[in-house]
C-alpha cells in the first residue's frame, strides 16, 4: 500500500493537505479551518473499519441488515504526542428481525479480531464497543 499526503495551505499558509491512494482518490486533512483533523480521520477510520467487518458479518449470517451506523468517542493524553487513551464505539444496527447474538458476535469479533485499524493502534488502550438494534 502506498499513498502521497501533499500540502495545500502554502497560499495561505494553512496546516492544511491532501492524501492521494493509488486509485487517485483524495482525503483532506487540516490542522485548522475547514477539514478534518489526522486525529479526527484516524477515529473515524477506526469506526468504517469495524462497521465493515460487523455489516459483513451480519450478511454472512443472513441477518435482514438494513443500516449500520458507528458513534466513536475517544479521549486523548493532555501532554504530546496527544495520542488515543481510550476509545469507545457504539454501533447502531437497523433491520429486520436482527438477532442479538448475532450482533454481539459481529461487533466482538470485529473488536477482538477482524479491525485491522484499530489492531493497529496500542494494544494497551482501552476499547470498548456497544449495540443498539433499532428495527427497520
Amino acid at each position: 500500500m502506498k499513498v502521497v499526503v501533499d500540502w495545500v495551505g502554502q497560499q495561505d499558509k494553512s496546516l492544511n493537505f491532501v492524501g492521494k491512494n493509488s486509485k487517485r482518490q483524495r482525503v483532506m486533512f487540516g490542522g485548522e479551518g475547514d477539514y478534518a483533523s489526522p486525529m479526527e480521520t484516524l477515529l473515524m477510520s477506526v469506526g468504517a473499519c469495524a462497521s465493515i467487518d460487523v455489516v459483513m458479518i451480519l450478511e454472512k449470517a443472513r441477518q435482514n441488515i438494513k443500516g449500520c451506523q458507528c458513534q466513536l468517542e475517544s479521549e486523548r493524553a493532555d501532554e504530546p504526542p496527544r495520542r488515543f487513551t481510550a476509545i469507545n464505539l457504539h454501533f447502531v444496527v437497523t433491520g429486520e428481525d436482527l438477532s442479538v447474538k448475532h450482533v454481539q458476535k459481529a461487533v466482538d469479533l470485529s473488536v477482538e479480531k477482524y479491525c485491522s485499524v484499530m489492531h493497529s493502534l496500542d494494544k494497551q488502550m482501552p476499547i470498548t464497543a456497544t449495540f443498539d438494534i433499532v428495527p427497520a
